[in-house]
């Protein structure tokens, strides 16, 4: 790890600490711009640690015309041409990693292995995207008619794209939508969330490293409203791919289809988790924890609502509170820290807001419960039992390191419970009986099922959800496939 002093590989800026950050339009870098800056946060010590150009109008504008201008040459390369573009780039970021890591975990908050695994995994999500892209085939239709030669469907770039991600995952986000997007043969602009700009400007930077094309990917931030109606309103860009709240994805959804433009959401959920009967508890309550408690419940997939059968219900808690109650809370920069803060005040805030509206209305504290008196954004791992289904965490998605737990007795009544709210992203499933297995999971109104298990998401699946949850897929070839228009071309004899 570089010292304080040190200069850090592949990273610019003032300190070695966290580079000043910049936006990045036709290929050249953007320090300072008229519209002003923004500061950004260590959520773990409340501390400003640098301050982020924004982009007015005219970057927006500019950014979306320079995709524009790129987008033939980067259409017609060929994909091996891309793949070789995008590989040198991923292997920058291998190269880089516990640099960025450490970019990450100073305006994120998360643990610093966290941190580094996600950058690893980025670089293999767009590598599988790269080598997607080499894979993406038309077809031969037969004629129907001696006067027709052939008939061909072939897959072809929608585009310049949009893309627009949050604060929770600051390079694996970006990372599925310029993989697929660059892989696809689009240009793409990309406005990552202006409290975690560092780790997507690294992205774009191992791009730029890497000899990609000027114009072809971009990175604006500044008023997220203003932005995302600039850029869907530009006649240069053709789809837009959007992660966060259902409420600002639903308002782009209709600004895409007022234009008729292609369009991809992942709207975040409020993952259920059914623990049967025949079950390893220990087993079940320990991962239970690892995966609710990582990126300190900042997930979208995050694991919330827990219906355990009643006849293991209690050994079920105890596990999972010893658990939650072991887990090292601090510094995502410090050695031994297992949970790192909340990435803002506002989830802080809110968090706090749900578990005391939970807990007035009756359901029991068993861990955790407060924020930690100290200076960041820290909430203790909390665990709620019997919850009623007036509480508010009950249908509001907490976004933080809070689990509930609830009883239930009939299967049907827990399944109905699991689907009764109008999200459908992730659903979890523990038993032995595999038979089971397979009939609940069938019935759980989910994009993504995990049995026995909580890793859902590889860079060769795909990710996307169902109801509110969200549109389409990201990762996988369900991916790539999002960023591709369809053709057909119908030969003559002549």
């Amino acid at each position: 790890m570089p010292s304080r002093s040190a200069p850090v590989p592949g990273l610019t800026g003032a300190s070695s600490d966290y580079p000043a950050p910049e936006l990045y339009i036709d290929g050249s870098w953007l320090g300072s711009t008229a519209a002003g800056t923004a500061p950004v946060e260590n959520p773990a010590t409340g501390e400003v640690i640098a301050s982020l150009p924004l982009a007015g109008d005219a970057e927006v504008l500019a950014a979306a015309a320079a995709a524009q201008r790129a987008q033939s040459e980067w259409a017609a390369s060929t994909p091996l041409a891309r793949f070789d573009v995008m590989h040198r780039a991923t292997q920058l970021l291998r190269e880089r990693a516990d640099a960025i890591a450490r970019v990450m975990t100073m305006e994120q908050g998360k643990p610093l292995a966290e941190s580094r695994r996600e950058v690893l995994l980025s670089a293999d999500i767009v590598d599988f995207l790269a080598e997607e892209g080499k894979r993406a085939y038309g077809r031969l239709v037969p004629p129907r008619t001696a006067g027709i030669v052939a008939q061909i469907v072939m897959p072809v770039p929608v585009g310049p794209a949009a893309l627009f991600t949050p604060w929770n995952f600051p390079l694996n986000l970006p990372a599925r939508k310029v993989g697929a997007a660059l892989a696809a043969g689009c240009a793409a602009v990309i406005k990552p969330s202006e409290e975690t700009p560092g780790s997507a400007i690294e992205l774009v930077r191992a791009f730029h490293d890497a000899g990609l094309p000027r114009g072809v990917l971009n990175l604006v931030c500044g008023n997220p409203a203003r932005v995302s109606e600039l850029l869907i309103g530009a006649p240069e860009i053709r789809k837009a791919s959007f992660t966060g709240s259902v409420p600002v994805g639903k308002l782009l959804a209709v600004q895409c289809a007022r234009r008729v433009k292609r369009f991809t959401a992942e709207l975040g959920g409020h993952a259920p988790v059914l623990v049967l009967p025949q079950t390893d508890v220990p087993t079940a309550a320990a991962l239970s924890v690892a995966a609710k408690f990582r990126n300190a419940g900042q997930i979208c997939t995050s694991p919330t609502r827990f219906f355990v059968h009643e006849s293991i219900a209690t050994s079920f808690i105890d596990a999972f509170a010893a658990g939650a109650s072991a887990l090292e809370v601090g510094n995502g920069l410090e050695p031994g820290t297992a949970m790192g803060p909340l990435s803002n005040a506002r989830r802080l805030a809110e968090v706090e807001a749900l578990v005391n509206d939970a807990v007035e209305r009756g359901a029991r504290l068993v861990c955790g419960g407060r924020r930690l008196e100290r200076a960041g954004h820290f909430h203790a791992p909390t665990l709620l039992v019997d919850v009623p289904t007036e509480a508010r965490i009950m249908r509001e998605e907490p976004f933080g390191p809070v689990a509930i737990v609830n009883r239930w007795s009939r299967l049907d009544d827990a399944v109905d419970a699991a689907n009764g709210l109008p999200y459908g992203l992730a659903a979890y499933l523990f038993t032995r009986d595999l038979g089971l297995a397979h009939r609940v999971a069938a019935r759980l109104e989910a994009g993504m099922v995990g049995v026995n298990q909580f890793g859902i998401s590889q860079p060769e699946t795909p990710f996307g959800g169902v109801k509110e949850s969200g549109l389409g897929s990201e990762s996988g070839s369900e991916g790539l496939a999002a960023y591709l228009d369809t053709k057909l071309i119908t030969i003559g004899a002549g």
